[in-house]
């Protein structure tokens, strides 16, 4: 099968890369090869489903400039297609005074990525947003939003096809051939050949881009983030999103609750390193992929530097009640009762030789290939965005 670019990886990064690619130049062939039988089946469809308005991230960074790009880009679509989300806002709260000058800096960095509808909250005011709430000041981000990223994945899809893209689903990359002329990717459904192929492949990205023959100095450390749900019949004591202050050492937001497009409310995650790339259940392991996470030099770096916020975040994942416990900061009466268990993600957590856990996005490419070598949160929010990036290396190489 002879395409001009094959895309590995059937997620929201890897639709959003095909959709711009045909939109940039409609006569190319195209094809996206997906290893599970359905489309957006891991990190895109294991998220929690919030438009993230960029206010974390390092003005400058790639990050940054994604996640506000895309996400005028992902509201303009969605009003496009008629695909639902809510705009719906969300706090960042300090519960400690010692948070409060991280909050400040927050909220200075929200300024500088050009959030100028953002506010801070003093404590007097903050039960007219959440009543259920304590705190003692938090930042009101209203861009933010909630929304289903799979529903944007099937709409991507249907676009893709429309525009005479081909999207193989159940065909898992085994063998990468690069040639002089172009690559090949074999599966057991037979051989995709291309002028250039785009490695979109999430938990696996680093995989695919050895297979294609590179050296990658990151590799993917997998976190799983557990949640539960609230009951319907407590879904009242929280009205949007709240958020704690973020540990600025650490690339995870904390425990929070996050209302869905749904209606439901969800709570977590935490972030438990996983013993497999796809580990979504506690006893979930691969051997072969645990050895290969334990003797990475980054990770034994990282393991020694975070073990005691790692230990805390595994005691919350066997004790419901340190889970609740660290719920209870924002809403004080949540109960373990009013939680019940609800789906878990997988991360993919880049982490370099010295123990850097990469924060931004990493592209390598050559004449022949473009890996995606880390797509961390918000790579949903700014999926279109990153699609058009990757569309512009494509289009260069070709």
């Amino acid at each position: 099968m002879q395409n001009d670019v094959v895309i590995i990886g059937g997620g929201i990064v890897g639709l959003a890369s095909a959709w711009n690619i045909l939109k940039q130049n409609p006569g190319l062939k195209v094809a996206i090869l997906e290893k599970e039988a359905q489309l957006a089946a891991h990190q895109t469809g294991h998220n929690s489903g919030v438009i993230h308005s960029g206010i974390y991230y390092k003005p400058g960074s790639l990050k940054a400039q994604n996640c506000i790009g895309g996400y005028h880009m992902l509201l303009d679509f969605c009003r496009e297609h008629g695909i639902m989300f809510d705009l719906c806002g969300k706090l960042i709260v300090a519960t400690d005074a010692w948070e409060l000058p991280l909050l400040d800096n927050l909220y200075k960095r929200g300024l500088e990525n050009r959030l100028d509808k953002i506010s801070m909250v003093e404590q007097e005011r903050l039960k007219e947003f959440e009543p259920h709430m304590r705190g003692i000041r938090a930042i009101h981000v209203p861009y933010t939003g909630i929304i289903d990223y799979t529903d944007v994945s099937l709409k991507l899809a249907e676009l893709i096809e429309q525009m005479g893209g081909r999207i193989y689903t159940s065909q898992q990359a085994k063998d990468i051939r690069v040639k002089t002329d172009g690559v090949e990717v074999v599966t057991d459904y037979g051989v995709h050949s291309a002028k250039l192929m785009v490695n979109c492949a999430g938990l696996y990205c680093d995989k695919i881009a050895e297979m294609a023959g590179e050296k990658p100095d990151t590799r993917i450390i997998p976190f799983r983030g557990e949640y539960f749900m609230l009951k319907p019949e407590k879904r009242g004591l929280v009205r949007n999103l709240i958020y704690p202050v973020p540990d600025p050492n650490f690339p995870f937001l904390g425990v929070h609750f996050t209302r869905m497009i749904d209606g439901g409310i969800e709570a977590g995650p935490n972030a438990v390193f996983a013993f497999k790339r796809e580990g979504y259940e506690k006893a979930d392991v691969d051997l072969v992929e645990l050895f290969e996470s334990l003797t990475w030099p980054g990770f034994q770096k990282v393991a020694t530097k975070f073990w005691k916020t790692g230990m805390g975040e595994f005691y919350r994942s066997f004790s419901k009640t340190a889970f609740t416990k660290a719920l209870q900061k924002f809403i004080p009466e949540v109960q373990e009762d009013d939680l019940v268990p609800a789906e878990a993600g997988v991360r993919a957590q880049a982490c370099d030789r010295t123990g850097g856990l990469l924060d931004d996005f990493k592209i390598i490419e050559n004449n022949r290939a473009i890996h995606i070598l880390n797509a961390p949160s918000p790579a949903a929010t700014s999926s279109l965005s990153i699609g058009q990036t990757i569309a512009s290396l494509t289009l260069k190489h070709l």
